[in-house]
């Protein structure tokens, strides 16, 4: 696809300096792009790298820099890039219909495309322009919403919904078992039946490997526009807010409500039956040991605190040692003080 930076900006605005017939066909990044390729520069410290880029064309946040051919202003130029290179790299039109070789019990639209392999179990629900890849497993019961895909080798588990344009890439597992047992007074454990189902919003995305267990009683949630990463365990019950993204890796135990429009590092721990407020932002590696109540960015292991509070005692672990040093210096001259009393 080809695209000219007047065409670019009539649809997603901003403000052309330079030619507006400006060509371009694909988005690089600045110190490799080349006549043809729009870059963007979001973050200030590449600035530097606009004196030699080839780009055509730079996205970037005024003031715009004297030796750039052409550009489009735009305030928060990382977004729009990512709208740009969305319009460039369309997904694949899915061809409907459904492969020989699938296993059909449900029911499946006319536009949906059914790939190699799959098994869609009764009752199923598969709603107008989905798209199942090689070798995924849809349980009894399942309601899949218009315009989702699932990539090859995902497991969705009996009586879980999932809404409309979501994404969940390979090897994930929707509504397996949480992990809920019962020690027996001879040390052995009784299996907790999980009867509860997993619920996914609209614009969703999961990413490879991602495991989101189904609730024991109740259901877990995950509510619309929610993007997790690769390698993330949800446990059962949990709640996350819409609008909520996390990185890989993160490990959220059973019954934790994290709120809306929050961010989680990868790496970091919530541990269970904990709440975390609107708009909080957790650091990676953090681990979450007690509900936050407040909006804001928090960091550290044990314990963790506000992230500022956490840099400035963090600072001074550093210099422990010789803190150390200087008191017991200090116990000395006391002491030898007081003996001259």
């Amino acid at each position: 696809m080809e695209l000219r930076l007047d065409e670019i900006v009539a649809r997603l605005g901003g403000e052309i300096v330079g030619a507006g017939d400006t060509a371009i066909s694909r988005i690089a990044p600045l110190d490799a792009a080349g006549p043809g390729d729009l870059a963007f520069l979001a973050n200030p410290r590449y600035r530097g790298q606009l004196e030699h880029t080839r780009a055509s064309a730079v996205i970037m946040a005024p003031p715009l820099a004297s030796a750039l051919n052409a550009a489009i202003l735009t305030p928060n130029p990382y977004l729009y890039f990512a709208r740009v290179a969305q319009w460039l790299n369309p997904p694949p039109a899915p061809q409907a219909g459904v492969h020989s070789s699938a296993v059909v019990e449900g029911s499946v639209a006319a536009s949906a495309s059914i790939g190699a392999n799959v098994w869609i179990g009764p009752g199923v629900e598969i709603g107008e322009g989905v798209v199942i890849e090689p070798n995924c497993s849809i349980g009894n019961g399942t309601v899949i919403g218009a315009a989702t895909r699932l990539a090859a080798n995902v497991a969705v588990y009996a009586g879980c919904r999932i809404g409309e344009r979501c994404l969940i890439h390979s090897g994930a597992a929707i509504g397996a078992d949480g992990f809920g047992f019962a020690r027996d007074s001879d040390a052995t454990w009784v299996k907790i039946p999980q009867t509860g189902r997993v619920l996914i919003g609209d614009d969703v995305e999961i990413g490879a490997g991602t495991t989101i267990d189904r609730g024991a009683l109740g259901d877990t949630v995950i509510e619309d526009g929610v993007k997790l990463d690769n390698q993330i365990q949800v446990g059962h019950n949990v709640r996350i807010g819409a609008h909520t993204a996390m990185a890989g890796c993160v490990g959220i135990a059973g019954s934790a409500t994290i709120g809306r429009r929050c961010t989680v590092g990868g790496g970091a721990i919530i541990l269970g039956h904990l709440t975390l407020a609107d708009d909080v932002n957790v650091s990676a590696g953090t681990l979450v040991a007690k509900s936050i109540a407040k909006p804001g960015a928090y960091s550290g292991t044990v314990p963790f605190l506000e992230h500022g509070e956490w840099l400035r005692n963090f600072s001074r672990l550093r210099h422990l040692d010789a803190m150390a040093d200087k008191i017991r210096a200090l116990e000395q001259r006391l002491a030898a003080l007081e003996k001259t009393k």
